[in-house]
């Protein structure tokens, strides 16, 4: 629980609170080490930050702290919580689940050791509804438990998902919907396109529009309207965009160390309540470079 403390003199903050707090210098240090300390509502980890009369000193919870730093030192961010959501934004480079070769960092397994760090004695858990690709940035959305988990997939083709893909070259029309077919290699693992169903395909629409050109390269935003493996890479590519960074896929340059593809926009109807919930997340900056 926190504890608000309002100042009645002039005093150095570490000193202050060693004689307004029952605890160790070493403790006091590490709280204020970790963020746990709010002068007038914002973050103070200086020890000789001079505190005035009438400023109102907040002490958290020191584990929740350093759970919540644990999370943005992994450079994810908390986008909205409830008591049945949680939607964060993921880097480029976390798997979101484990996969054979990783099983131990993920963004799955990261999210959960900061929920229970948060409150040890009962924590929330992150149930994934959906992944985006090990090199994809942007919004995944977690349930909290089994029920919200299950409407949120089956309420899942009705969500607006918007991403943001920087491509080599240019679309021929700004704008446009491009439905074919997507089968996956079994041996190598790669997923191509067709113009007709073929054994074990499965059908797949996009809609794309062009936002920006610069030096030879295209911003496209892309509305799913379903949700295959590697869809967007695979789709652009056979209108002869490939995503930058995409060498899976037909782009061979070195100028990015990832795939320049974003998950920047989610709406949806709250699975409970039914009120209408917008998520964002900026183009990251790696990917603006790209664009002047």
């Amino acid at each position: 629980m926190n504890r608000r403390i309002t100042v009645t003199d002039n005093q150095p903050l570490l000193d202050y609170l060693l004689s307004a707090i029952a605890l160790k210098r070493s403790a006091v240090k590490n709280l204020l080490k970790f963020g746990a300390v709010q002068v007038n509502g914002t973050i103070v980890r200086q020890f000789d930050h001079l505190l005035m009369p009438g400023d109102e000193v907040i002490v958290g919870n020191l584990q929740a702290a350093a759970s919540i730093g644990q999370l943005e030192r992994a450079r994810i961010r908390v986008i909205y919580e409830d008591e049945s959501l949680i939607a964060v934004d993921k880097p480029s480079g976390l798997l979101t689940v484990a996969n054979d070769r990783e099983h131990a960092d993920t963004l799955d397994v990261r999210l959960n050791s900061y929920l229970r760090g948060r409150n040890a004695a009962t924590p929330d858990c992150a149930l994934v509804t959906h992944r985006l690709d090990q090199e994809t940035s942007g919004l995944v959305l977690f349930a909290k438990n089994q029920s919200v988990k299950r409407l949120l997939q089956d309420a899942w083709p009705t969500v607006e998902k918007i991403y943001y893909a920087v491509v080599r070259g240019q679309p021929e029309q700004d704008q446009g919907t491009v439905s074919n077919y997507l089968s996956e290699d079994r041996k190598s693992l790669n997923v191509f396109a067709s113009d007709r169903p073929l054994p074990h395909s499965r059908s797949a629409t996009s809609h794309y529009r062009l936002l920006k050109t610069y030096g030879g390269r295209s911003l496209v935003e892309v509305r799913l309207e379903t949700g295959r493996k590697h869809q967007i890479r695979v789709q652009l590519a056979n209108i002869g965009c490939p995503v930058i960074g995409d060498r899976r896929y037909g782009d061979r340059s070195k100028e990015i160390d990832r795939l320049a593809l974003h998950s920047g926009r989610l709406l949806l109807a709250h699975p409970l309540t039914g009120e209408r919930l917008i998520f964002t997340s900026p183009l990251p900056r790696s990917l603006r470079k790209l664009l002047g």
